[in-house]
């Protein structure tokens, strides 16, 4: 089973941020905020962008599809944006594994449960990938539900799956 992690920024320094992609061997960070601004500097999509591939780590921006504060985001996942979003996630994480490369999703609640990243995260675990949360270096959460516990399946998401 592939494992994808996923991330949540919330405070931590940049250094501090770069130390635990390291510690996990991750060399792809895949943004799924909706709005890739922050009040920290260094987690702006701007900055991402530039200086991730100093330290060897790749910056995909997915929030067009996959982000957040878009009301009922169950009934989002039914749509072809979606869809589309998941799908374009699966071959970064795809293309990684070619390479034997990493994958983190981040956004920027520490805590999956309290972002929408858990239901891109379920998505994933329903399409066979091992899913492990980062709190931080050292401390994780595996993954251990699929669209079941939003009462959903996979052919809700991909009708011809």
């Amino acid at each position: 089973m592939k494992k994808i992690y996923t991330i949540g920024y919330n405070s931590r320094g940049f250094d501090s941020f770069l130390r635990i992609l390291a510690y996990y061997g991750i060399k792809i960070v895949i943004d799924v905020r909706r709005f890739p601004k922050s009040r920290i500097e260094y987690y702006s999509r701007d900055f991402l962008e530039e200086n991730l591939p100093k330290h060897s780590v790749e910056y995909f921006w997915l929030g067009d599809k996959l982000g957040g504060f878009r009301g009922d985001y169950i009934e989002y996942m039914k749509t072809p944006s979606f869809r589309e979003g998941i799908k374009h996630l699966i071959e970064i994480v795809e293309n990684g594994y070619s390479r034997n490369v990493f994958s983190v999703i981040m956004c920027r609640e520490m805590l999956p449960w309290h972002c929408h990243r858990r239901f891109i995260a379920a998505t994933l675990y329903s399409l066979g990938y091992r899913i492990v949360h980062i709190i931080d270096k050292g401390n994780t959460i595996e993954q251990r539900y699929g669209l079941e516990k939003y009462g959903l399946d996979l052919k809700d998401l991909f009708p011809n799956h």
